[in-house]
């Protein structure tokens, strides 16, 4: 099965979630592909606002990770929401199809949440604490799901740690 998502087919990070926007053709799509320049704000304009705190929380977390290895090319996490986050060109991809792993370990994989994570067929985990779990050998980290109050400020920095952890082994 072809990854179904939205992003970069090149893509180095993946983020897994359960759910898709309830409009147009996501909760039918069958592809990978990556959005064009202003998708984010009509997703958000046209669902809940749940959605628009999924974008924001990748976008802040994204931004802090490529500020750190400082390949950081918008001034905002705002900027890197809507000119880069999930475009053909950004090399991270949302996907809601579960991961593969036997044909790519140079990705990192982050699951959205506990529940999610119970559902898959992931690799053994190595539970950090009560909102992280790992998995070095295949890049694998269940995080909270990307929601203010689940994947705080304080988690993202968290997240990011771990990410280095498992993309520096």
């Amino acid at each position: 099965m072809n990854p179904i998502g939205l992003g970069s087919t090149r893509s180095n990070i993946n983020f897994y979630i359960a759910n898709r926007p309830p409009i147009d053709d996501y909760p039918g799509m069958n592809d990978l592909r990556g959005l064009a320049a202003g998708e984010i704000a009509h997703i958000v304009k046209h669902t809940s606002n749940h959605w628009r705190k999924v974008f924001n929380v990748y976008a802040k977390l994204l931004f802090d990770w490529y500020s750190l290895q400082q390949k950081n090319g918008a001034e905002s996490w705002q900027e890197y929401r809507d000119v880069e986050l999930f475009q053909p060109h950004s090399h991270v991809a949302l996907l809601f199809s579960a991961p593969r792993f036997d044909t790519d370990n140079s990705a990192i994989h982050i699951i959205a949440g506990k529940t999610y994570a119970a559902n898959l067929d992931l690799p053994p985990l190595v539970w950090l604490d009560a909102y992280f779990a790992i998995n070095k050998e295949y890049r694998v980290i269940v995080a909270p799901y990307p929601d203010y109050r689940q994947l705080s400020n304080e988690r993202i920095s968290q997240l990011i740690e771990f990410m280095g952890s498992v993309l520096y082994k």
